[in-house]
């Protein structure tokens, strides 16, 4: 059982709580092959918030360069003429963020949210914009220290990538895989 003390230091049973895991990606290589690790356990694209600045997106997330010369995008273009760039490829990132359905951009910080995060900010409507970037990693789970050193990343080009995990197990194996991969500030 998990306990931890509330706001008025009361023990509380937090055992129950879901944890987010959370991860913060440099590169586009590092970013896909968490996001396919995802895939490859039974996420989908609806269970997976990624963050990244606008300008980002724009350099290293859209179709345009999907077909880079590189084994990744070469695995992308592949994967996409296939119809499944979606559907837990290599590539899958751009994917993602092509179907902007479920994406929002924060207005005046630049910053793309696809994902959970993004459908209830969509709801939300104005209002839920206006916590901006840190608002919206706390509201999805992440603590505020954390959210403003991701904040940080995000402005400098990273990606940060959250998912619930079903099971401790799922966790587990994300977070070791993750850490692996290159990502930074992995944490459940």
């Amino acid at each position: 059982m998990e306990n931890s003390r509330n706001e008025n230091g009361d023990f509380v049973d937090r055992s129950s709580e879901r944890r987010v895991l959370t991860g913060m990606f440099r590169d586009r290589e590092s970013t896909e092959n968490a996001y396919h690790t995802l895939n490859e356990r039974g996420y989908s694209k609806d269970d997976i918030n990624l963050v990244m600045s606008d300008e980002t997106r724009k350099a290293h997330y859209n179709e345009d360069n999907i077909s880079d010369k590189t084994e990744i995008g070469t695995k992308a273009a592949e994967h996409a003429g296939k119809g499944s760039a979606i559907g837990g490829t290599i590539g899958a990132v751009v994917g993602v963020i092509a179907a902007i359905g479920t994406s929002v951009v924060i207005p005046g910080l630049g910053i793309l949210i696809a994902g959970p995060i993004a459908a209830g900010l969509a709801g939300a409507g104005a209002g839920g914009l206006a916590g901006g970037l840190i608002g919206a990693l706390v509201g999805s789970g992440i603590p505020e220290a954390r959210a403003k050193l991701y904040e940080s990343g995000i402005k400098e080009g990273n990606v940060v990538i959250s998912v619930t995990p079903r099971n401790n197990e799922d966790a587990e194996y994300l977070e070791q895989n993750w850490k692996t991969n290159r990502g930074e500030e992995v944490h459940y």
